[in-house]
């Protein structure tokens, strides 16, 4: 197998992994849209992955304290701390998380990874 074939099975498998696996992992730009979610988060939320999809950060994590949070993580580069989230029947979990700025195709992207405690 050359480099590159090895390299595409790793990425999917690394893909599939991290969706079906067991933390909640969200994709969003520098204005909060979801660009990407996890399968467990869409089910964490009681959300299809399209209806997620269509959602910003605030529309889930609705504490007034959120676009500040945001704008030091934009800020900083990244940021751990407790969220508590709204699910789409209007019941509430808490996710401990980590969010962290990458890049990927040229795109400034925040990855945040977390687990319901």
């Amino acid at each position: 197998m050359t480099g590159v074939a090895e390299g595409l099975i790793q990425t999917a498998l690394l893909g599939e992994a991290v969706d079906a696996g067991p933390a909640l992992v969200f994709v969003a730009d520098e204005d909060m849209k979801y660009l990407a979610v996890s399968r467990s988060a869409c089910e964490a939320l009681g959300y299809s992955r399209e209806e997620l999809l269509k959602l910003r950060v605030t529309d889930v994590a609705r504490e007034q304290s959120v676009p500040q949070e945001y704008d030091e993580m934009l800020a900083r580069g990244a940021r751990d701390g407790v969220a508590t989230l709204t699910r789409k029947d209007g019941s509430t979990l808490t996710l401990r998380y980590r969010a962290t700025k990458t890049t990927v195709a040229g795109l400034h992207l925040f990855v945040s990874i977390g687990f319901v405690e």
